[in-house]
């Protein structure tokens, strides 16, 4: 089967991405072929399928006639942008629209797809549609944000996911909230978890002085906590920090480690600051490989979202045998439990901080850490989940 997997991110920096490349990955570990199509300044290359980059000017000094005159629009941010779907004018909107209209019309044309693989409720899903080939879409739960926030595009998004041959939920709220708010049908949903890349997030012996003198820090505090993900506001970290007040007091020499970019880094840094903490550090956006051994040396990992449609991260900390704490939101509450972590409110910095210490003074990485990894690759692998996703395909194109 040959899938083309349309995506408004670039491969890497986004949830979405990572989704986007670990399905097209594993598609072709599984004998079929994928194509994606994703926006980038710089064309995408190193992957073990075929991909095509619509190009975007990160700036004004490096527009040309090659680039899009503005950069990719996001539904929060993105490491390589800032600018949001509310910030594009009525003309740059219907460009951004006629760019992947393009790119996916040429694709349908030369590479010749059995079936589209759109990836949000928005443009792709609606450009999806004008093809009049079979398509499946997911709907990952930013684009349900974008869809409350940005009323401009409704009736695009709208369309896309009315003629949907099905659509893909990352967690049982994605799948609610779909039915809700675009009146799709029940039976048109089918929930399918995020995978993580198995060859990537494992339990590994780290080496924990060498990573941390890497990053610049000493090389020897007695505890870790890791935070992966986007510095926006729906992520939490605001609320992380005003617990490191509380867990820095009662652990003594604790390390946070904040991995990720966004528009509040700079506001955040400033707030880590003013509390007093000691032992915060922000260490920027990081590659997956990294990521992977910051998980396996940390005690404990976290996950404080406002909003969190799934939660990946979670699931490849889970990988690195390392416990999680994370709140009562969205997708988290689907596979987070006493088990492998703990649960707490949103947005309650003492109670996240209680959990916090009791998991790190409980020495939660030995107690429950094998069991979480193993919890993981059982129940979140990509292959047993693009296994799911290419019945759904073959479903689509049956009934097209």
């Amino acid at each position: 089967m040959r899938v083309l997997i349309p995506n408004h991110f670039p491969l890497e920096g986004s949830g979405s991405g990572i989704y986007t490349q670990n399905v097209a990955r594993e598609l072709a570990n599984k004998g079929h072929e994928a194509l994606t199509i994703t926006p980038g300044h710089d064309e995408q290359t190193g992957f073990p399928f075929e991909v095509r980059t619509i190009l975007f000017s990160p700036d004004e000094g490096h527009t040309s006639p090659e680039r899009l005159p503005f950069n990719f629009p996001c539904f929060t941010t993105h490491p390589l942008s800032t600018t949001t779907f509310a910030d594009l004018d009525n003309a740059q909107r219907e460009t951004y629209i006629e760019a992947f209209r393009s790119a996916m019309d040429f694709a349908v044309s030369e590479w010749k797809p059995d079936v589209i693989h759109a990836q949000h409720l928005w443009v792709t899903s609606y450009v999806a549609k004008l093809t009049g080939l079979p398509y499946v879409v997911t709907a990952h739960g930013t684009d349900l944000m974008g869809f409350r926030k940005y009323d401009a595009w409704r009736p695009v998004a709208l369309e896309g996911a009315l003629s949907a041959g099905a659509i893909i939920a990352v967690s049982q709220q994605v799948a609610r909230d779909t039915i809700e708010l675009y009146g799709v049908r029940e039976e048109q949903v089918h929930l399918v978890w995020n995978g993580f890349d198995q060859d990537i997030f494992h339990v590994m012996s780290v080496d924990q002085s060498e990573v941390l003198t890497q990053h610049g820090l000493p090389p020897d505090p007695e505890y870790v906590i890791s935070f992966v993900g986007k510095l926006t506001h729906f992520k939490g970290v605001d609320v992380l920090l005003d617990a490191a007040v509380s867990y820095e007091r009662e652990l003594g020499e604790v390390f946070t480690l904040i991995v990720g970019d966004g528009e509040l880094r700079k506001n955040l840094e400033e707030h880590a600051e003013r509390l007093g903490l000691r032992g915060v550090y922000f260490l920027g956006h990081q590659t997956q490989p990294e990521v992977a051994k910051i998980f396996n040396l940390a005690d404990v990992s976290v996950v404080p979202s406002r909003v969190e449609p799934f939660g990946l991260v979670a699931v490849e900390a889970l990988a690195c045998g390392i416990p999680v704490v994370a709140t009562n939101e969205g997708g988290l509450p689907d596979f987070i439990d006493e088990r492998v972590g703990a649960l707490v409110d949103v947005g309650d910095h003492d109670q996240l901080a209680e959990k916090i210490v009791n998991e790190v003074k409980g020495d939660a990485k030995a107690m429950k850490g094998p069991f979480a990894a193993e919890y993981a690759l059982n129940g979140f692998s990509w292959a047993s989940q693009v296994d799911k996703m290419i019945s759904i395909y073959e479903e689509a194109y049956t009934q097209a």
